[in-house]
């Protein structure tokens, strides 16, 4: 039974958001592949159009375009509440709000050397309300009653300016915030190369009989053996990296679906990865700071020493996960902005086909090759 007023549809709330353009709306016009928007979202009603009370001919009208307000047209065909319901069933996605969305969802596709339009700072922040870049944003965020919702769908619409954002007011916190990709290797490149010297020189003793804890500067002449065991533990510390690289963005960085709709955790989130996919070309936020992977890395290196047999397995495994990591940084900030070699330019069409077309999937940097085992390979647009 129809109601009078037709109840709004509702928000698809704790889903993770994938952008279409109109273009790939258009190209699933046919039986085999039906979808249409509403609102700014799209929706893919392929299984429910022969099933439609009205018939399939009123659905295959819309295919590939944008319904308007037909929903809403009780002349037309009416609707009930539960209807509305069913739609959001079908909720795969929205349209791109922002124009530089719009001009980097066309441009990703066909050039190696993505550079996206700068915001008009003024008029986005009157547009949508969220965030004012001129100003400090982290106070923005905590202050705000944004709900989760609207706060995932803002944060996932990149914006682009020419200096990096500030987002504390005193410089001594903005300070920590700020990392050119350079800090990086410089940091833990020293760590990871003493850490592999630290395992070739405890096996070594093992070798001999000693015991493994002796100080740093103990004179020892490696043997041949010590030397591949600790090569082959640093080889498992690269593979461990590699994997903990794809589960830490998807579940962590990503974890949006379970992220509580709160103001202290949705800026926790900004922090941790939002203001990344918010601002995507910021050339100072696209490493991790020291302090920040000092933080995340110290569970991790404590579980090494307690499940590897011995300090000098445990770390041999850690010299080659923090070397990965360097690697992982730096390649990060290339797929943003460096032009590169052949694989790397597929690789940056990859990562940013994660950030302007559907970040619930293609979570690999270095590889995709978690994304193939996981299900979350990010294809070519069709």
């Amino acid at each position: 039974m129809s109601t009078g007023n037709p109840a709004p549809s509702p928000a698809p709330v704790a889903v993770r958001t994938r952008l279409v353009s109109m273009a790939q709306l258009a190209k699933h016009n046919h039986e085999k592949s039906v979808w249409v928007a509403r609102h700014g979202k799209v929706y893919d009603v392929t299984d429910f159009t022969p099933d439609h009370p009205g018939g399939d001919d009123l659905v295959m009208r819309y295919a590939g375009k944008d319904m308007g307000d037909i929903m809403d047209d009780v002349i037309e065909h009416a609707h009930s509440d539960s209807a509305y319901e069913l739609l959001e069933e079908h909720y795969i996605g929205r349209l791109p709000i922002t124009a530089e969305e719009e001009a980097a969802y066309d441009t990703i596709v066909i050039t190696d050397d993505f550079v996206p339009p700068d915001s008009d700072v003024k008029a986005d922040f009157q547009k949508h309300a969220f965030l004012d870049l001129s100003q400090p944003l982290i106070m923005q965020v905590w202050r705000a009653k944004f709900s989760k919702e609207f706060y995932l769908q803002q944060v996932h619409s990149p914006r682009h300016l020419k200096e990096p954002a500030r987002l504390f007011g005193p410089d001594y916190l903005e300070m920590f915030t700020r990392t050119p990709w350079y800090v990086v290797p410089m940091i833990w490149l020293p760590i990871a190369a003493s850490l592999f010297y630290r395992s070739a020189q405890q096996f070594t003793l093992l070798e001999q009989g000693k015991a493994e804890l002796v100080p740093l500067n103990t004179p020892v002449t490696f043997s041949p053996a010590a030397t591949a065991t600790t090569t082959a533990c640093f080889a498992l510390g690269v593979f461990i990296w590699t994997l903990l690289e794809y589960t830490l963005h998807r579940f962590l960085f990503h974890v949006d679906e379970f992220l509580p709709d709160a103001g202290p955790f949705l800026t926790l989130h900004f922090l941790l990865h939002g203001i990344h996919h918010y601002l995507p070309m910021d050339r100072l936020r696209l490493v991790m700071p020291p302090l920040l992977f000092f933080v995340l890395s110290f569970p991790f290196t404590r579980l090494a020493y307690l499940i590897f047999p011995t300090a000098a397995f445990a770390n041999g495994v850690i010299a080659g996960a923090f070397a990965m990591y360097v690697c992982y940084d730096c390649m990060h900030y290339a797929l943003h902005h460096t032009k590169l070699p052949a694989y790397m330019r597929e690789m940056k069409k990859y990562h940013l086909l994660h950030h302007y077309g559907n970040f619930e999937l293609g979570f690999g940097v270095t590889s995709k090759v978690w994304d193939y085992v996981f299900g979350t390979m990010l294809a070519s647009r069709s």
